[in-house]
């Protein structure tokens, strides 16, 4: 069932309000999606050379400022945390893939929930209307996001099998659906370098499109390509640090609906998680076409 919210500011004054915005959204698909929640936004830019990570952890204690230190001390520049509940935001003077080998290798016990420039993730099982007050979502700003709330059917109920997913730098999907190939999938990525961190089918999806990404399409032409190569019924909206994108399946059973004013661009599993944003009741509202790539980022919006 799940239910999917995405928000894209395309007005500076709106950025301050986007948590508050998605957090609503959210609230009004909880529904839907009883069992677990998770935002991406996409914010504060790390500095050139750096990179910035969401990591999680479920020690009631993890040692964050330790953890920081430590960085600091390996890669020579790391931020302090900034902790959100059971998750921390690092900023770090190096390379992102060099960090997450790191941390792998050396705190086996964290999960990174998503690394790049712009991206911070947070998610985790239980209510989303408690996760929507225990993360502060509200008080998050930003230039866009994507939320969801899971209603679990293809894999357990944890914080590491909710959604977003991320598989590449700045890249997460959320998912309203279900795939009938992603295992035959997931051992093809995996051959390809493709790594995965559970047997969720839609961090397959997420893959499917790093992969295609890292050989040279765009992201609408990897999402196009997710016609011919994934089997089932799907929604996905994904976020880059440019914008978000939105795909439904050629049958399109899943439920979506989209909205547009000059001030920003949604995506909501129903219209009722649209109806409140800021001028929603003069919107231009439409569902998406079955196999249509709708986009956008700094480079199609004023």
């Amino acid at each position: 069932m799940c239910g999917i919210a995405g928000l894209y500011t395309k007005s500076e004054s709106l950025r301050p309000a986007l948590g508050g915005l998605l957090a609503g959204m959210l609230e009004q698909l909880s529904f839907r999606g009883p069992d677990s929640a998770g935002v991406a936004f996409y914010r504060d830019p790390a500095p050139l050379g750096s990179c910035k990570l969401s990591l999680h952890s479920a020690a009631e204690d993890p040692g964050w400022e330790a953890l920081g230190a430590e960085l600091g001390q390996v890669f020579g520049q790391a931020s302090a945390p900034r902790v959100r509940a059971s998750h921390a935001v690092f900023v770090v003077g190096a390379d992102a893939d060099a960090v997450q080998a790191w941390l792998r290798a050396e705190h086996p016990e964290l999960t990174v929930m998503s690394a790049g420039a712009t991206i911070e993730i947070f998610k985790a099982a239980g209510s989303p209307l408690d996760f929507v007050q225990r993360f502060a979502v509200a008080e998050i700003d930003g230039s866009h996001a994507l939320g969801h709330t899971r209603m679990a059917t293809e894999s357990r109920v944890t914080t590491e099998h909710s959604h977003p997913f991320s598989t590449g730098l700045d890249l997460c999907l959320v998912h309203n659906g279900s795939l009938s190939n992603h295992n035959r999938l997931r051992r093809v990525l995996r051959r390809h370098g493709i790594e995965f961190q559970t047997d969720n089918d839609t961090e397959v999806a997420a893959g499917y499109l790093t992969w295609r990404m890292r050989e040279g399409a765009s992201l609408e032409q990897a999402l196009e390509a997710c016609m011919d190569d994934l089997d089932g019924f799907y929604t996905f909206a994904v976020g880059t640090a440019d914008g978000f994108a939105v795909l439904r399946d050629p049958i399109a059973c899943k439920p979506a609906v989209m909205a547009e004013t000059d001030d920003w661009v949604a995506i909501a599993s129903e219209y009722r998680a649209i109806a409140g944003l800021p001028g929603a009741a003069d919107a231009f509202t439409w569902e998406p076409e079955p196999g249509r790539v709708y986009s956008w980022g700094r480079s199609l919006v004023a």
